[in-house]
């Protein structure tokens, strides 16, 4: 790691964190919207306290393993049903057998599980009942015509509180708590040939709140490197303008040399009424259909469960407007610009 900096100012109650890393040997040939596969490790805290409730504190070979390669959070059914076969705990097949253990886990992990049904527990049954600690993919925040020899990412701290307890996601406070400048970390190249630039004169719009602008920093990059003729948009949003705006420096230099046409944001805490990218959007209605009947590319990356389909959503309803289309005939509009892969998205 050859850089590590909170992105986020120390007012803001996010902390998104930039990641450069230089490779020891060949560097992955990676492209604009490929990931990287990063492997994390547990928080020894938490394995800490799992151990001592499954009364195995002493355990340090078992503490290595369960910070490096077991996934010790994830709560799943099958994890519950495998602790009442392991321990034979009367309680735990109790909530299964009442068909309750699918409501009971939501929002809880492991060690809830251990804490609430405790039991004497071995090292096999710990390692019955957790699965290998899996890699987190994040997409790559940089060009490789831009940066050399590097890589770089952008990873916000997950930390929320659920049923009495602190959680942390465990990839990304690995980063933001753990890893300094200096340290080392390992990681897969993930080709993702379906969120791709266009021709170099093709013009592209990009969706990116949050981390979700991480690989649009990478087309800007790649853009400016190839002297690209085609025009660049990008919607971005956050929390704070003060406090939260990710990679602004870059953007400013960006619309300076004209490596991004054009720039709106979208600050969700700054007003009254909530603002968020789809709303921008709606506002630059006939200018974004205007490039879209142009041959733009459209691009959205980041969460699936509410921004990506929202942002969808107001693109049938800018046809529909603008174009003076009934909403049929713009979700086919929509529909046909995903069928042509000029609609792509990576969302998470």
């Amino acid at each position: 790691i050859s850089e590590h900096v909170n992105l986020n100012s120390s007012r803001s109650n996010k902390e998104t964190i930039h990641v450069a890393l230089a490779f020891d040997g060949a560097m992955p040939a990676y492209e604009p919207g490929n990931s990287l596969d990063l492997y994390p490790e547990n928080d020894p805290t938490y394995v800490d306290e799992l151990l001592k409730l499954a009364g195995l504190a002493g355990d340090e070979a078992l503490r290595t393993e369960l910070i490096k390669s077991r996934d010790v959070t994830t709560l799943s059914l099958k994890t519950v049903e495998t602790y009442a076969a392991q321990t034979g705990h009367q309680y735990v097949k109790a909530l299964i057998a009442e068909d309750q253990a699918k409501e009971w886990i939501a929002g809880r992990q492991l060690i809830d599980l251990i804490a609430t049904f405790p039991t004497a527990l071995t090292a096999d049954h710990l390692r019955a009942v957790t699965r290998p600690l899996a890699p987190r993919a994040y997409s790559i925040a940089s060009s490789r015509r831009e940066v050399g020899d590097e890589a770089h990412l952008l990873v916000s701290a997950v930390r929320y509180d659920s049923h009495g307890r602190a959680r942390k996601g465990v990839a990304s406070s690995y980063v933001a708590e753990r890893l300094k400048r200096g340290a080392r970390v390992r990681v897969k190249l993930k080709p993702n040939k379906h969120f791709a630039l266009p021709a170099a004169d093709k013009d592209i719009i990009m969706v990116g709140p949050g981390t979700g602008v991480a690989p649009f920093r990478a087309f800007v990059q790649e853009r400016r490197a190839a002297a690209a003729k085609g025009r660049s948009w990008l919607f971005f949003g956050d929390r704070q303008f003060t406090h939260d705006f990710l990679y602004q420096i870059d953007w400013l230099e960006a619309l300076k040399d004209g490596a991004l046409t054009r720039m709106d944001v979208a600050f969700s805490r700054d007003t009254p009424q909530k603002v968020y990218v789809q709303n921008k959007l709606w506002d630059k209605r006939h200018d974004l259909i205007e490039w879209l009947d142009g041959g733009a590319h459209f691009y959205v990356c980041g969460d699936a469960k509410a921004m990506a389909k929202d942002v969808r959503s107001t693109l049938v309803r800018a046809y529909a407007d603008v174009k003076a289309m009934s909403p049929e005939a713009a979700e086919r509009a929509v529909a046909t610009l995903e069928r042509d892969e000029r609609y792509l998205q990576d969302t998470y």
